[in-house]
């Protein structure tokens, strides 16, 4: 178990980095507690994979340390840093037993006998594998054989910590809910650091207690799920996490209010002085914004509603940009023309992305 300290790291693939856009994966100084639960979450070539590779010694950083605890580890090789790995697609011995493949890493390691049986055991039961624990792994399935991939490493005790790379990816959707379910229980009894790569907002979300958002090599805000949802620190943020994600429109903002297509939005906040040769966005959830009748709003074309079941949704149109709203149970149109009223308390202003974040107003 060890607690990771990410100091000033950062990576280029190619040689003599002159700037921040030669790097794969741009500075990073952060501290992950011992125990914790993460996730790195972004589209594919945002980084994660790079920073997962840095952390697990495959790849040696252009700049920066990376400490387990206080030992310093940038250029120990993974199979000096206790870790352990579950890769996307499962890495099991197909002529082994699942009680051979799960026993491996501590034959390996010279582990007496008793002990090995003794402990293959107890993840078996964790994993829910005991009643195959003497089957061939060759017929299993996928699912399965990930389990026992994750046994493996869960076998030794004296692991610092467990990365995950797009482990759900090949396992059927109707599976992944359990095995997330699994892996969270897991965590809860074991207090390991965990590290899950993935693209999946849902499997981060519902995993992690922290989520590390990246794009473009950047981390863009780390927070729990809620923080993320409820208070994105940039537009991608509030773009990526939310299905549909948040609604973004150029404004103008001045005081305790922004304007949009010369319309006026009051808001919660107070922006006495924005960055000047920036671009000014307002963002706000689909979850907070209603839609209503025709002059009690933010005027809108509605293009079709959607209902989704547990709530109607109503694409529209501002200004040639397409918005999402929610509309009221019971709720009727006349016509195409209608408004949209925002909830000001969660409005976000954003400057060239980033958040503002404003004076209690």
């Amino acid at each position: 178990m060890a607690r990771i300290t990410l100091d000033h790291l950062a990576h280029a693939y190619g040689p003599n980095p002159q700037g921040p856009q030669d790097y794969a994966l741009k500075e990073i100084d952060h501290v992950w507690r011992q125990g914790g639960a993460y996730a790195l979450l972004g589209p594919s070539g945002c980084g994660k994979s790079t920073l997962l590779n840095i952390i697990s010694g495959l790849v040696v950083p252009t700049r920066g340390r990376i400490l387990f605890d206080d030992r310093d580890v940038t250029t120990v090789p993974t199979e000096g840093r206790n870790i352990a790995q579950v890769f996307q697609f499962p890495v099991v011995y197909d002529t082994m037993t699942v009680r051979e493949n799960l026993a491996f890493p501590l034959k390996n390691r010279r582990v007496a006998p008793a002990t090995i049986r003794s402990r293959v055991e107890e993840i078996a039961g964790l994993l829910d594998l005991t009643r195959v624990l003497d089957r061939r792994a060759n017929n299993l399935t996928a699912d399965m054989k990930q389990k026992i991939s994750l046994g493996r490493g869960l076998v030794r005790p004296d692991v610092a910590a467990i990365l995950f790379d797009e482990p759900l990816t090949v396992i059927d959707p109707h599976l992944k809910w359990q095995l997330r379910s699994t892996l969270k229980e897991l965590h809860r009894k074991l207090d390991l650091t965990m590290i899950y790569v993935t693209h999946d907002q849902t499997e981060a979300l519902t995993f992690a207690d922290t989520v590390v958002v990246m794009h473009d090599g950047a981390v863009v805000q780390t927070g729990t799920p809620d923080e993320l949802f409820e208070r994105p620190a940039h537009t991608f943020v509030g773009h990526f996490i939310g299905s549909p994600g948040m609604n973004l429109l150029p404004a103008e903002v001045q005081g305790a209010t922004a304007t949009i297509e010369g319309h006026a939005i009051p808001l919660a906040r107070h922006y006495p002085e924005l960055p000047k040769g920036k671009r000014i966005e307002l963002g706000v959830r689909p979850e907070y914004v209603h839609l209503a009748p025709k002059g009690l709003g933010l005027p809108v074309q509605v293009k079709r509603i959607d209902d989704i079941g547990r709530q109607r949704l109503a694409r529209v149109e501002l200004g040639g940009r397409s918005l999402v709203a929610t509309v009221a149970e019971g709720q009727s149109l006349d016509g195409a023309e209608a408004a949209l009223a925002l909830d000001p308390r969660q409005i976000h202003i954003y400057a060239d992305g980033a958040l503002v974040p404003g004076e209690a107003a």
